[in-house]
């Protein structure tokens, strides 16, 4: 009997192995292909998650009744102290001022009274149908109900005075684009306003945002610098609770 060569009994063919091998090499770069679309499809749906709960979606009227309880109490004129407010703002009569997340209209109805040419902005319908209302049941004359999208407040070139956002500011997704689009909505002489929770721990009994996404005032000054704007006052005395930007 010939005797069988060893290297040839316990060995495959080299051309095998490489085509074994170039099997496995696909066969894992599909499984971590796979494995990274299921991860970046896992991220973009907890993108859209954080996006939906991002800005006023008060699309139930029964909920927006029960906000406007929250919005329009005693409770919430002692802790945001909208007299002093109005009195900062200086004379405002005549005045357009665009009042962004206008919600109830708690600051645009006080704008209004003072003479101002109100243009109260949301993207809620279910606010804007509330604050509808009320403009009715009161008669008010100076107050322009305008629905917006999330990405822009939209202004007309040059057509505010004033615009004024309260609360609001951490709801907004692209600021550096959105508040580009606000100072070219402004007159040469106009003015932004920024009213927001500091980002520090405060009383239980404040019904502030959690702390993750409130914006400190630096944060505000950069971004807003980045929108196209040049000159800062800031005030962080005159509120308990909230500091004041103004920006031109």
């Amino acid at each position: 009997m010939p005797q069988q060569n060893p290297m040839k009994k316990n060995y495959l063919p080299i051309q095998i192995c490489r085509l074994l091998l170039a099997v496995i090499i696909t066969s894992c770069s599909g499984n971590e292909q796979s494995n990274s679309k299921e991860k970046n499809m896992e991220h973009k749906e907890h993108q859209h998650e954080n996006h939906s709960h991002s800005g006023h979606e008060f699309t139930d009227k029964h909920t927006v009744e029960e906000l406007a309880k929250k919005f329009e109490s005693p409770e919430r004129d002692s802790m945001q102290q909208p007299q002093k407010i109005v009195q900062y703002l200086g004379d405002i009569k005549g005045k357009t001022l665009m009042d962004i997340g206008a919600g109830t209209g708690y600051f645009s109805v006080r704008f209004a009274d003072k003479g101002a040419n109100v243009i109260a902005v949301d993207v809620s319908d279910e606010f804007q149908n509330y604050l509808k209302q009320r403009i009715e049941k009161n008669n008010i004359k100076n107050i322009e109900l305008r629905k917006t999208p999330y990405d822009s407040p939209l202004l007309k070139n040059g057509e505010a005075d004033i615009v004024f956002i309260a609360n609001t500011y951490h709801h907004i997704e692209n600021r550096t684009d959105y508040f580009s689009k606000v100072k070219n909505g402004l007159k040469t002489t106009g003015e932004l306003i920024v009213v927001d929770y500091f980002k520090a721990d405060l009383p239980k009994e404040v019904t502030a945002p959690p702390m993750e996404i409130r914006t400190p005032v630096d944060q505000v000054v950069f971004e807003l610098k980045k929108a196209g704007f040049t000159f800062f006052e800031i005030e962080v005395n005159m509120l308990r609770y909230h500091y004041i930007i103004k920006a031109k």
